[in-house]
């Protein structure tokens, strides 16, 4: 008898209805100022790449959305984008360069010295996703996810007093020595299965939810005519840093461009014809 897998049994029959699930609250994983040692799991959910990539609006609506384009769906909001820049107008292409999602990389992870919370959810950006691709590919590190012989991640990050901006910068360096994921296999096989999945971890917005919420954000209740005024942002976009952005974001301040009336007609067209 398999007294541990009785155990497991006996503990989802004895659980609430639901209780089973990730708790979303907690699932989620960032480093702190300082140095912390990692180790990245094979990815549950894809188990031919650790790293699920996943698209975020920030300050179109009240709340960050997703983008439908991280489950393959279609995106009204792309859609829209890709209508403006088929035009010559530069006024629409900046306006769709506004509209473009922000990727964020996302990545199963056992924190060293916390290994009893169990798998948690790492995001980052661009940069360090690079740095991880790269260490992937040179042939003295390879699989660093491997539960034998991978290895685990030193990360090291520094506050705003060094970046200059209000976000954290992380960088990543692989430990020299390959070191099993743990000593204990059933452990590693519970980290292996018990895992959040990043796809679940946020609201889907509805495609006609999504196209609201753009007409809402291009068409505001008192529109000024003129072209559209950019006030830049005190502080460094982290998608450009590659490092911590937060999951709600302020919304760009501008005005929409002269004509609202002509542009929301527009934009109505536009789902017309997809529809």
């Amino acid at each position: 008898m398999d007294l541990s897998e009785i155990k497991n049994k006996l503990a989802k029959l004895q659980a609430k209805p639901g209780s089973n699930k990730t708790d979303k609250k907690n699932s989620g994983w960032k480093p702190t100022i300082g140095k912390q040692n990692v180790r990245i799991v094979p990815n549950k959910y894809n188990k031919k790449n650790p790293f699920t990539e996943l698209y975020f609006y920030y300050g179109i609506g009240k709340k960050v959305m997703i983008s439908p384009l991280s489950w393959g769906d279609k995106d009204p909001i792309a859609e829209f984008a890709k209508q403006l820049r088929q035009t010559s107008d530069k006024e629409n292409w900046r306006l769709a360069k506004k509209l473009d999602p922000k990727m964020r990389i996302f990545a199963p992870v056992i924190v060293r010295g916390e290994e009893a919370n169990g798998v948690k959810l790492w995001q980052f950006g661009k940069e360090l996703y690079m740095d991880f691709l790269n260490l992937a590919d040179n042939e003295d590190i390879g699989d660093f996810t491997d539960v034998s012989e991978g290895r685990d991640i030193i990360i090291n990050t520094v506050g705003p007093d060094v970046t200059g901006t209000q976000y954290n910068k992380s960088t990543i360096m692989p430990r020299t020595k390959s070191t099993p994921l743990a000593d204990d296999v059933n452990l590693v096989n519970k980290w292996l299965e018990e895992q959040p999945n990043p796809l679940e971890e946020f609201k889907k917005y509805s495609f006609d939810e999504m196209k609201a919420a753009l007409q809402e954000w291009l068409t505001p209740e008192e529109p000024e005519e003129g072209t559209i005024i950019d006030e830049e942002p005190t502080t460094t976009d982290p998608e450009e840093t590659g490092n911590d952005l937060p999951w709600e974001k302020p919304a760009q301040n501008y005005t929409l461009a002269a004509k609202p009336a002509a542009k929301a007609n527009k934009f109505d067209a536009l789902f017309e014809e997809e529809e």
